[in-house]
């Protein structure tokens, strides 16, 4: 007879092996639907190569897969036990008086820790290369994007100063934020800590630089002073080329290690940090969203197939999942528009799947 614990390698292994086999397939997926779309994108160029629109595919792929990695759990835990089922090897491990729990947490316990592994090393990896994507996609489309942010708005300051940075366009191509076209409004702060206007300065260029800001063709004018021109100017800038860039990113695009920093950052700056909290949350949520979906899966596995229903608790284990990943982005939506609080909006969707799928586990097994 095997062994306890080598019973619970074997199921995790078939598992994880299933997991692995549903990742490929929507791996595939993504990278054949994202590759026909940037076909039709880039259209317009007869000079662009099947392997440069093959290299953008994959560039953006990562991020994908990283928000669909929950339905990869739920469908691959679905295969693996739904395959044990059919086999008849539940019915053997069952009538040998082995409980369900025995060899169902180990593998939630694997799902957790490649959430750990998720959050900590393919988010960041994910991010750089999104950022690389957007960078190389508007290199390869430059003067044929038409949906192409124009206007860009930025804001830095400390305890003291405000800076509001408005520029007609920007280029941020190889890990460099330039501007054009700039105007900036300069305020301090009082003794009551309301911000003051102090100066604007106009520039037709600002290149960020490591703790500054370098203008060219500046005309600075004080508040009640005439104007002064200057070819160029430094202006002390608490932001980097990755913090600025991230300024341009939504939340999603900034790596797990660098939010801290955005956070910090942006409410330095004056704005709110909403965005970049929520999803510092939902990324240290993740492990347990993880283990939640396999939970589930084993859930909707486990009734013996001679019974029958078998496919019908398939597919409502599948209706679940989705039920699941549409209250974690409306929890969001709540969460952005200051509804329910932030911490709430991301550990509630995790939290309750795991919960529903202990107590659907609780009641297929002990009855």
């Amino acid at each position: 007879m095997i062994g306890a614990g080598k019973l619970e390698r074997y199921v995790m292994g078939r598992t994880l092996a299933s997991v692995g086999a549903a990742l490929a397939v929507i791996a595939a997926v993504i990278i054949l639907v994202s590759f026909v779309n940037l076909s039709r994108e880039v259209a317009v160029r007869a000079d662009v190569g099947v392997a440069q629109l093959f290299i953008l595919t994959l560039l953006q792929t990562p991020s994908i897969v990283v928000l669909l990695l929950p339905f990869v759990f739920l469908f691959g835990g679905m295969g693996a036990y739904v395959g044990l089922n059919r086999r008849s090897e539940l019915v053997a491990m069952r009538a040998a008086g082995i409980s369900a729990w025995r060899f169902i947490l180990p593998s939630a316990a694997a799902a957790f820790a490649i959430g750990v592994l998720t959050v900590t090393l393919l988010n960041p990896l994910a991010a750089a290369f999104s950022a690389r994507y957007e960078s190389d996609r508007a290199n390869l489309m430059e003067n044929y994007l038409t949906d192409a942010p124009k206007e860009v708005w930025l804001r830095q300051g400390d305890d003291r100063t405000q800076m509001v940075i408005h520029a007609k366009q920007r280029d941020t191509t190889q890990g460099r934020v330039r501007l054009t076209g700039v105007s900036l409004f300069v305020y301090q702060k009082n003794k009551q800590g309301i911000p003051e206007f102090k100066r604007r300065l106009e520039a037709a260029e600002a290149q960020l630089y490591p703790g500054y800001w370098k203008l060219t063709d500046v005309r600075e004018a004080a508040a009640g002073e005439s104007s002064v021109r200057s070819e160029s100017l430094s202006i002390r800038s608490t932001l980097d080329a990755e913090s600025a860039m991230e300024r341009f990113a939504a939340p999603e695009s900034v790596s797990f290690w660098r939010l801290p920093d955005a956070i910090r950052l942006t409410e330095q700056a004056g704005f709110s940090a909403n965005g970049y909290r929520l999803r510092f949350q939902q990324l240290l949520a993740t492990p347990i969203l993880f283990a939640a979906m396999l939970i589930l899966a084993a859930a909707f596995s486990l009734r013996l197939a001679r019974l029958g229903g078998l496919a019908g608790l398939a597919g409502a284990g599948v209706g679940l999942g989705f039920v699941v990943f549409f209250f974690n982005e409306f929890s969001g939506a709540l969460a952005n528009a200051d509804i329910i609080p932030l911490f709430a909006a991301a550990w509630a969707p995790p939290v309750v799947a795991l919960l529903s799928g202990l107590a659907l586990l609780c009641y297929t097994e002990d009855g």
